[in-house]
């Protein structure tokens, strides 16, 4: 391991960066070195947009990639090298990112009932319960699930911090028969390797199996169950300000864009205008009406 790459991982542990982040920001540099064959701090700012222009326009990667490796290399140039005379940014995205779509309550009995098997299920159904990230339910601990206060402890989760959310009493009656069955130690869904947790991969797939089997088509990747907890809620009344703690959002926008205003919810939404005393006007007797091209 070279000097730099140990300095680099050094400023981002002290900065306390997540697994996730360091690695991605180790790959965006690595990159960079790898494409010239030479070390990053022996490379220009030329160089550095060259590098660039061939992500977006020869790899075509999207926005969103080319933004991590502007973050990364902004990094390592600003805080590891201290350099002023490299300076990355890129055009923000013109292009809004996409909402999954939401499932609804049929929907998601359906694809409860249909996973691989019973653990999946309860998988599944946890993920749902509590609007928790892939990330967080595989690293769920048996000590996480608190039946006296009906809540699920969230440990270090993005921005590496604990938070409660909802346990629900479906899942909870589940989750006793679950327990028994496959009696877990320390991980609530250990994988292969019982003292490992499940891996992210398996989760995806036991949810990508469990909607094939239900014959569902929307709803790609097991974060839609993340945003149908989100989108319920708000259906039911809970105020957005309550949803964000539950889901562990920093900020409220973050939340908002979460929730999207349902069909349902449209439907129970009382018109301003309905609100206005006045006469309404009386239909004409038959044979009167009056006709144009834009009649309803």
């Amino acid at each position: 391991m070279t000097t730099l790459r140990v300095k680099m991982i050094e400023e981002m542990t002290l900065q306390r960066f997540s697994p996730k982040t360091k690695k991605a920001y180790l790959g965006a540099v690595g990159g960079l070195a790898k494409f010239y064959n030479r070390p990053p701090d022996k490379i220009n700012q030329e160089q550095v947009r060259a590098y660039f222009l061939h992500l977006l326009d020869e790899r075509k990667l999207a926005w969103a990639s080319c933004n991590v490796v502007a973050c990364g290399l902004r990094f390592f140039y600003t805080h590891v090298l201290e350099r002023k005379d490299i300076t990355l940014s890129i055009p923000a995205s013109k292009t809004k990112s996409k909402l999954p779509d939401i499932l609804n309550e049929k929907e998601l009995e359906s694809l409860f009932m249909h996973a691989g098997n019973f653990k999946e299920r309860v998988l599944l159904m946890t993920t749902y319960s509590g609007g928790l990230r892939v990330s967080e339910v595989v690293r769920l601990q048996v000590k996480d699930i608190n039946s006296e206060r009906m809540a699920i402890r969230v440990r270090q989760g993005k921005g590496n911090k604990d938070r409660d959310t909802l346990l629900s009493k479906k899942l909870l009656v589940d989750l006793r028969v679950y327990w028994q069955r496959y009696r877990p130690r320390v991980w609530l869904f250990p994988g292969w390797d019982k003292n490992s947790p499940l891996s992210i991969s398996a989760a995806q797939k036991a949810y990508d199996r469990a909607k094939d089997a239900a014959g569902i088509k929307k709803g790609p990747g097991i974060h839609t169950l993340r945003h149908c907890f989100a989108t319920h809620l708000l259906d039911r009344g809970v105020d957005p300000r309550t949803i964000q703690v539950l889901m562990g959002h920093r900020s409220i926008g973050t939340t908002m864009r979460y929730c999207q205003v349902t069909p349902k919810r449209i439907a129970s939404i009382e018109s301003p205008l309905d609100r206005i005393e006045f006469q309404s006007m009386e239909l004409p007797p038959p044979g009167e009406e009056k006709h144009d091209d834009n009649h309803f």
